[in-house]
């Protein structure tokens, strides 16, 4: 029981400091970083609602009892989102080196107003 809450409690403060690194920073590397603290709260999550105490793989013997098991489906999926996520992720820092090889800088406001003038002087 008692493991099942600390990985609960892990995984929802892993989600909530990657919220607050992608609301609260300006800077986009910590954003990015934020998105990968996020990412890992929300794995663990997964892993933590398919977690049984005392459960075992779910390969069933002929002969044997099957006893109880953990759920296979959440580890699947989070395979799935670590593959996922590191595309995500690699994709993000591409589009950084960009943004500071053409803006020179990585502040999200200083972006915007650069973006802003950039589509004004556009329209004019």
């Amino acid at each position: 029981m008692m493991t099942g809450l600390i990985l609960h409690a892990s995984a929802i403060g892993l989600l909530l400091t990657g919220i607050y690194a992608i609301a609260a920073r300006r800077h986009l590397m910590r954003n990015i970083l934020g998105l990968a603290v996020l990412e890992s709260g929300a794995n663990l999550l997964l892993v933590a609602i398919g977690y049984r105490q005392g459960g075992h793989a779910p390969i069933l013997v002929a002969g044997q009892t099957p006893g109880p098991m953990v759920d296979p489906i959440p580890q699947a999926l989070v395979l799935t989102a670590i593959v996922i996520g590191f595309g995500v992720l690699a994709l993000a820092l591409a589009l950084v080196v960009r943004v500071k090889e053409n803006y020179g800088t990585l502040d999200n406001r200083e972006v915007a107003e650069r973006l802003r003038a950039e589509s004004r002087e556009a329209r004019s």
